[in-house]
């Protein structure tokens, strides 16, 4: 394929784009890649449906309303997931940053926040109108997206352009029909629609992969991961300040505090802990380590979701037992622990020992839940310590293969 000679040149601060450029791909080993100030701005509106998605969950756990929460949940946040999915890797191969391609972005942006407005409804009464209307204004302003780069493409490429465009497409009348159907049917056909969105890459991709940037998709996935732990602190903090200014029950509420910013903390530093872009060499790795960030995001921001939670039921305020309160923050942990390790960790750990450090910390993190109240305290210290060890783990490792070198 034939690459735009000015793409390394092209600033990473804001100027006037220019009116229109050939959407032709960037170059795959580009030097000095990094996220665009519409990128970030990107991620911080989406991040609004996220906070929305989990404070709704947040007030159905609480309540007790298990099944509702949980099934909104998953049902919003893959909406939210699959569409800034799409729209980072498109943009990897093939952001120009001209008028026309900002424009296309922002009315993707306007989708999300239609969908976050939709949200409750989701979670009330498993309206899904709202969210679909959404979902489907961001998905297709992608497929003129898609054929911005087929008209410039030839051959394979082209192929692939167009095989994205007409799958989104053919997704998104059948999302337009289920608007049609009767609400309860909707909800069956959710998992058929999923299962059709996520073979759109699959199959189109089977011709030639689009020229995405390995550092540039590593960093784009970090800096997400970044903002919804950063959406974790701050719903956890302001269930804090609220439950102290209501019922000043700060001796209750410290353990939470503490033990959730272990928590963040540690979930920072496992997921930043070793670079990963050098694993992302092709779509088999890469379509794994995509589709498996789902799980990273989601277990994410639900501890954000469990620490309200815990906070609401340090001060009674929950209608469930303090172990299901304490179940809300240690299940999702050990998830987003476990989840991480899969799809990063275990590429760059060497020795048993190594493997096994996140595994046997989620494990003990899930058993914290029987503790109760003080469950919230236990599993941060577990993720601390689970840090320690990693550290002390890998140094000796370290240390090892330089002597073998040596050697």
């Amino acid at each position: 394929m034939a690459s735009d000679p000015a793409a390394t040149a092209r600033p990473s601060h804001p100027v006037d784009p220019p009116p229109v450029r050939r959407m032709v791909p960037r170059d795959r080993s580009e030097p000095h890649r990094v996220a665009t100030p519409l990128e970030l701005f990107f991620d911080l509106c989406f991040v609004v449906a996220v906070g929305q998605a989990g404070r709704e969950l947040a007030g159905s756990l609480a309540a007790g309303h298990y099944g509702d929460g949980l099934r909104g949940f998953v049902l919003a946040f893959f909406a939210i997931w699959w569409a800034w999915m799409n729209f980072t890797w498109f943009a990897s191969a093939y952001d120009v940053d001209d008028v026309p391609y900002r424009i296309t972005t922002l009315v993707q942006i306007a989708g999300v926040l239609i969908l976050a407005a939709g949200v409750p409804r989701i979670f009330a009464a498993q309206d899904l109108t709202l969210g679909i209307v959404g979902y489907v204004v961001m998905r297709l302003a992608m497929v003129t997206q898609w054929l911005r780069a087929a008209a410039c493409e030839q051959g394979p490429a082209r192929r692939v352009a167009l095989g994205y465009a007409v799958g989104i497409t053919l997704c998104q009348a059948g999302w337009v029909v289920v608007l049609f159907l009767p609400q309860d049917v909707r909800l069956y056909l959710f998992p058929v629609g999923v299962l059709c969105e996520l073979a759109v890459p699959v199959v189109a991709e089977l011709w030639r992969q689009t020229p995405w940037h390995p550092h540039h998709i590593a960093e784009r996935y970090g800096l997400f991961t970044l903002i919804v732990l950063g959406e974790t602190v701050a719903a956890a903090t302001v269930a804090v300040q609220s439950a102290v200014d209501e019922h000043e029950e700060l001796g209750r509420l410290v353990p939470v505090a503490v033990g959730g910013l272990l928590i963040c903390f540690a979930a920072w530093w496992i997921y930043f802990a070793r670079p990963v872009h050098e694993h992302l060499r092709s779509n088999r790795q890469a379509l794994v380590w995509g589709y498996g960030h789902y799980l990273v995001f989601a277990s994410a921001a639900a501890i954000g979701t469990g620490l309200e939670v815990a906070v609401e039921s340090a001060v009674h305020q929950a209608h469930i037992s303090e172990t299901a309160a304490t179940a809300t923050v240690t299940v999702p942990t050990a998830l987003y622990l476990v989840t991480v390790w899969f799809l990063h960790s275990r590429h760059t750990k060497r020795g048993a020992a190594a493997q096994a450090v996140a595994p046997a910390g989620a494990a003990l993190v899930l058993a914290c839940t029987a503790l109760g109240g003080s469950g919230v305290l236990a599993a941060g210290l577990v993720c601390a310590l689970m840090v320690a060890v990693g550290v002390l783990v890998h140094g000796r490792e370290s240390r090892r293969a330089g002597a073998r070198r040596a050697y």
